[in-house]
């Protein structure tokens, strides 16, 4: 199937200047923003304590305020969650000295006496302490960052390190969009954001190896062209399979995102904007670091 004609040309390297410095400007905006307030870290990485609950009946929250009392020393945050009219609530505790056990009682008896023993359900209760969150935090980031750069040597070692290079920094332009478009839409980083993450590093390299391929193929049969009419060339050459394939992908995404719930939500909106960056970077990051790569190289010979 060719949704690309055959012998299409778009010079695609013709907007790599303007490209590269709008992704510059985000990018530097987002580690900007990572430094000075930083992510809203869920209870993975922060530690603490988050109980869901469903009730039968609509109820608000300053009611389930009232009703839950004094459950932790610190803050306690009630926020909704799940599709609309579900009726579903977050509570998250930042610190409570009761066991798990201790506190499902507990939090029925509260809740009990408002709305009725049926009247309510808790759907989950997840605690994690504080040294552990701060652990696996750092693994989180650790496990993506080395993830980006053993994409990269595999790139270089199958390819060369000009790609690879490319490839490693297209792949740190697509996770730091990804951070950024999360935290803009106020989700929480916990686990399931870094596997989200660990996927479109391991996607995105997907159509950097496609078109890296395709360029390799046509240096070997063109010696007097350019490389950027080859990377021209090879870009558009492949661009009906990454529009197939990337789209097919969001498809599913899509559906997740709008008809998955509340915990699936992030981690689809996570691929949704990391699979968009990955196909863009490969086209406009890669690209034009392979072309300085080879214009830096010209002067040496």
């Amino acid at each position: 199937m060719e949704l690309i004609k055959p012998g299409t040309n778009i010079p695609f390297t013709k907007y790599r200047h303007i490209a590269v410095v709008v992704s510059t400007v985000i990018n530097l905006a987002v580690i900007a923003f990572l430094i000075f307030r930083g992510p809203v870290m869920g209870v993975d990485f922060a530690g603490g304590t988050v109980v869901q609950l469903r009730f039968e009946q609509k109820v608000t929250i300053p009611e389930i305020r009232e009703a839950l009392g004094k459950l932790g020393e610190g803050e306690v945050v009630i926020q909704d969650f799940g599709q609309q009219g579900s009726n579903e609530f977050l509570v998250r505790l930042e610190k409570t000295t009761v066991q798990l056990g201790a506190l499902n009682d507990q939090l029925r008896n509260n809740l009990s006496q408002k709305f009725g023993q049926k009247g309510f359900e808790i759907r989950r209760i997840e605690s994690v302490g504080p040294k552990v969150g701060s652990e696996l935090r750092q693994k989180g980031a650790w496990s993506v960052i080395a993830a980006t750069i053993m994409m990269g040597v595999y790139i270089w070692l199958r390819f060369q390190l000009r790609f690879g290079i490319g490839a490693v920094i297209a792949l740190m332009h697509d996770v730091l969009v990804t951070i950024g478009a999360l935290m803009l839409a106020g989700y929480e980083f916990d686990l399931t954001i870094v596997a989200a993450l660990l996927t479109v590093v391991g996607y995105s390299v997907n159509d950097t190896v496609i078109v890296c391929d395709r360029v390799r193929e046509h240096l070997k049969k063109s010696k007097r062209e350019s490389l950027e009419n080859i990377i021209n060339l090879s870009i558009n050459e492949t661009l009906s399979r990454t529009i197939i394939t990337t789209g097919t992908a969001l498809l599913v995404l899509f559906a997740l995102f709008i008809l998955g719930g509340g915990v699936i939500r992030p981690f689809a909106f996570a691929l949704l904007v990391g699979f968009f960056s990955g196909v863009y970077s490969t086209i406009f990051i890669a690209s034009p670091v392979i072309l300085l790569w080879e214009k830096g190289k010209k002067p040496s010979k």
